[in-house]
């Protein structure tokens, strides 16, 4: 199983990727709402298709904890019971946590397909842990990282409860995504400290610290992202889908602040970029990061100048987080390669 541990911990962080991949489809296509309720979708394992499975009827059962829509809100049964001829409002309670009561099939899906997902990850790390056990005699932090990666994604799920319940709320949202990249970067660690290649790359102090402060810039502005996306959001809902042209209109200094750091996080990695090529360190994964950072520029100059072409936002994002996780993995790098010179 030891022998295994590094491709499940690959395999779990793939899952991870299309957690995220999936997430940035729901924030697309304004889905996050499509399930208004948490763990089950409208009070269902497996959601409705139908707004008439929402709809109060006649002659029919209903378990604990499903849902109709009556009067634009929520009702939630209180014990399993068959309707009779007329409804009686004592067989249900109000869903108080938010009055968000919209069904839409195709929002529902989207964000059902997500959550999905999410539980998909959620075992392939709980397989990673179960794995990691065999590392516990001889190296304790593999096995404790890779039980606090399964805990972490807990949490993550409690956190995707919490911007359900506080309809989408901008704050929470940031935070639900820099635990995605913590998550991430946990995984990489765990990858890369159990990995048996090796590698002849130098250490060099600047570059290392260079890499840690390009990383941090690079987090900044995802967070940054977080917040102009949510603006971008409340412009649509004001706009309308159909004039991604006004999308912009008088927009925040967030924005501003995002698009101008965007110049100097380039400036940085290409910093970093030359360093490295100039002193021969050996950190090839540095090639992807310019090309992810190419494609990330690009896309941000199509949703400004293009007016958001079709899937440049979700594409922005997920190119983010995948440029985080290869800085993170050169930070690593760069970490072992001075451990692998105090040890020769």
């Amino acid at each position: 199983m030891q022998k295994k541990f590094t491709k499940i911990a690959k395999i779990s962080l793939v899952l991870v990727y299309l957690v995220i991949v999936a997430g940035a489809v729901v924030r697309m296509t304004g889905s996050g709402m499509g399930c208004p309720d948490w763990p089950k979708c409208f009070g269902y394992y497996i959601p409705p298709t139908d707004i008439t499975e929402l709809q109060w009827q006649p002659e029919k059962e209903f378990k604990k904890g499903q849902v109709i829509i009556v009067d634009e809100a929520l009702r939630v049964a209180k014990e399993n019971f068959s309707t009779s001829s007329s409804y009686n409002a004592n067989n249900w309670t109000l869903y108080t946590k938010h009055d968000y009561a919209i069904f839409n099939p195709f929002h529902t899906w989207t964000e059902f397909i997500n959550r999905l997902f999410g539980a998909l990850a959620g075992l392939g790390t709980l397989i990673m842990a179960i794995a990691s056990l065999t590392y516990w005699k001889k190296q304790k932090s593999i096995t404790i990282l890779s039980w606090v990666v399964v805990f972490a994604m807990g949490f993550q799920a409690w956190l995707g409860a919490t911007v359900v319940y506080s309809v989408l709320a901008p704050a929470k949202i940031t935070i639900h995504m820099v635990m995605a990249l913590f998550i991430v970067a946990l995984i990489l660690y765990l990858i890369q400290a159990t990995s048996n290649k090796i590698k002849s790359l130098k250490p060099d102090k600047v570059t290392r610290n260079l890499m840690i402060f390009v990383l941090l810039a690079t987090l900044v502005q995802v967070v940054l992202g977080t917040q102009v996306r949510q603006f971008v959001d409340v412009q649509t809902d004001l706009y309308g889908e159909d004039a991604p042209n006004l999308w912009l209109n008088s927009a925040t200094l967030s924005f501003y602040i995002h698009r101008s750091f965007s110049i100097i996080v380039v400036l940085l990695n290409l910093a970093l970029a030359i360093r490295i090529y100039k002193l021969n360190l050996g950190y090839s994964k540095i090639n992807w990061v310019l090309a992810l950072l190419l494609l990330e520029v690009i896309s941000g100059m199509a949703m400004y100048y293009l007016d958001f072409p079709f899937a440049s936002q979700p594409l922005h994002l997920v190119l983010a987080s995948v440029l985080f996780g290869f800085q993170f993995y050169l930070v690593l790098e760069a970490l072992n390669a001075f451990k692998t010179m105090k040890t020769l």
